[in-house]
């Protein structure tokens, strides 16, 4: 995988840029004026970051892996130590599936009904491949979304959610907490 230089990534005009950040040269960035990047961050081949006014923003040691995409009007935060592994699709905005509008992004706001809210990803989040994270939900710290899940409710801190809706399976393990703390102290 071949990434994009420091000179590419700052000429590309992000609102924060850390360091030690590594972006495919095959991933595509729409309005990276509304998207910040902490430290320690690698995005994979193919992936889609398309900030709207509410931006996007990654945190530190954030690994977002191929073919996943992070897309919408809303705020999307991800705080430090998250893993977005491949084909994850988040969306901070999302169209009307009733028939009472019309869709897609041809059609003038006059004639749709879009739902518009933030996306709140917690620290040491893990969102399994496949997974579907839709527009208002918040995936509290410590938290665990199983493979090809769809999360369309809030998720609480430490717990394991997977399914279709995505549902609580149980508590996480909090070992992560002791690593991060020894991860810390080594650096």
């Amino acid at each position: 995988m071949a990434f994009l230089t420091e000179v590419e990534l700052t000429k590309l005009g992000f609102s924060g840029l850390g360091s030690n950040v590594l972006i495919s040269n095959k991933a595509s960035i729409y309005n990276p004026a509304n998207i910040s990047i902490g430290s320690n961050v690698r995005i994979d081949d193919f992936c889609v970051l398309s900030a709207g006014v509410g931006g996007i923003e990654i945190g530190s040691n954030i690994h977002i892996a191929v073919f996943s995409s992070i897309i919408g009007v809303g705020r999307v935060t991800l705080s430090d130590f998250c893993n977005i592994s491949s084909r994850v699709s988040i969306y901070s905005s999302n169209d009307d599936y009733s028939g009472t509008s019309m869709t897609n992004p041809t059609i003038p706001d006059e004639y749709k009904n879009v739902t518009v809210a933030d996306v709140y990803i917690g620290r040491h989040v893990i969102i399994g491949s496949g997974s579907v994270i839709l527009p208002g939900v918040m995936i509290g710290h410590g938290s665990a979304v199983g493979a090809l899940s769809l999360v369309n409710k809030d998720c609480e801190e430490n717990k394991i959610y997977s399914g279709v809706p995505a549902k609580y399976l149980k508590e996480r393990e909090k070992d992560f907490l002791k690593l991060e703390k020894e991860f810390l102290n080594k650096k």
